[in-house]
């Protein structure tokens, strides 16, 4: 699994530098959005390309969300290249995560009103942020997805691509490791319930832990929570005790990942229950060094953020586009068998 992403990742980096660098023709990659679609945002493209006035909105999460920090450094590192060229680069993020769905919808219409001339974004919530998507795509204004949605999402909003990890293979293959490690009872942490790429994390687990003979149940809080550490260790801990036979936690971020650690040491069963997380920081990897946490699932957030908007910019320029569809950065299980390239990319800043 290791060797495959690691393939993958290399040779996503060099399609991004073609893609800043090269203005070579590109053909229709296949599952492309409609020839109508295609030609509105070919013209799009074209006034972007003649006045030389690109303006690239990033839909995102919070500033001080750590993993969104890595999204963003990805976002700026590629928004030189564009900025060099005469056009802008603008990130927009909520200020929480109470109101995901609607609040991500608002920020999408605020980029069309800003004259955005392309649009990237999360689908976290389809429900509610499907429609202002549709009138990115409506407009002529080239859209890629990210991050949250995956490319069944971008193939129904007209999306000339999705970059990231598909959750529910990245959720197998936490779950699939847990179970190798012995873990028969997991709980999936969910401190953001109903948005669409924390569901199917856990859902992945559920059937990743499932195959090796083992069960798993998802632990959902109130989004509120989300990066309330006290609350969080509290919830844990409380299931933890309530329930004996738990012997695997997974948690969908790192902030969360710190809280289980809390709540498992609270409970007394360090020496029991296996703890995973999606996504990683220095923290996470200190404690899988350390043989305090088990693993880590990394998308590489750096990489969505960096691809996204060179694809964008690529696009609006020179009308490029890529074969691979969709775009993956990952999963990659890191573990104590290759955590010390993980802690290097860590301590730069971009994992």
């Amino acid at each position: 699994m290791r060797t495959r992403w690691a393939r993958t990742a290399l040779g996503a980096v060099a399609v991004a530098a073609l893609l800043l660098t090269s203005a070579c023709n590109s053909g229709k990659p296949s599952g492309s959005t409609s020839d109508a679609a295609d030609a509105d945002a070919g013209t799009t493209a074209k006034a972007a390309a003649d006045t030389g006035k690109t303006a690239i909105f990033v839909i995102g999460g919070k500033s001080d969300d750590p993993f969104w920090s890595k999204v963003k450094r990805g976002v700026d590192d590629a928004a030189k290249v564009v900025q060099a060229q005469g056009g802008s680069v603008t990130f927009l993020g909520p200020q929480n995560y109470d109101n995901l769905g609607p609040d991500a919808a608002k920020l999408i219409d605020s980029a069309l009103s800003q004259g955005a001339t392309a649009v990237i974004g999360p689908d976290w919530v389809p429900e509610a942020e499907d429609a202002a998507f549709k009138r990115v795509v409506g407009k002529g204004v080239p859209l890629i997805l990210y991050n949250a949605g995956g490319i069944e999402a971008a193939d129904r909003l007209g999306a000339l691509n999705y970059i990231g990890s598909d959750e529910y293979t990245a959720g197998k293959a936490g779950g699939e490791f847990l179970g190798k490690q012995g873990a028969k009872n997991v709980l999936c942490v969910n401190t953001l319930p109903g948005a669409a790429n924390t569901e199917s994390r856990c859902r992945g687990v559920a059937d990743g832990v499932k195959a090796g003979g083992g069960n798993s149940k998802q632990l959902p809080m109130p989004s509120s929570n989300f990066g309330n550490p006290t609350a969080v260790a509290q919830g844990i801990k409380a299931a933890l005790l309530k329930d004996d036979t738990i012997d695997g936690v997974v948690t969908i971020s790192t902030p969360d990942a710190d809280s289980a650690a809390s709540g498992i040491q609270q409970a007394g069963v360090g020496d029991k229950v296996k703890l995973g997380t999606f996504d990683m920081d220095e923290s996470q990897l200190s404690r899988i060094k350390d043989g305090k946490q088990l693993f880590s699932i990394d998308q590489q957030p750096y990489m969505q953020g960096y691809l996204a908007v060179s694809m964008a910019n690529g696009y609006l320029k020179y009308g490029l586009e890529l074969p691979q569809r969709p775009l993956l950065t990952g999963p990659a299980i890191i573990s104590a068998d290759n955590v010390d390239s993980a802690i290097a990319g860590a301590k730069a800043g971009v994992r």
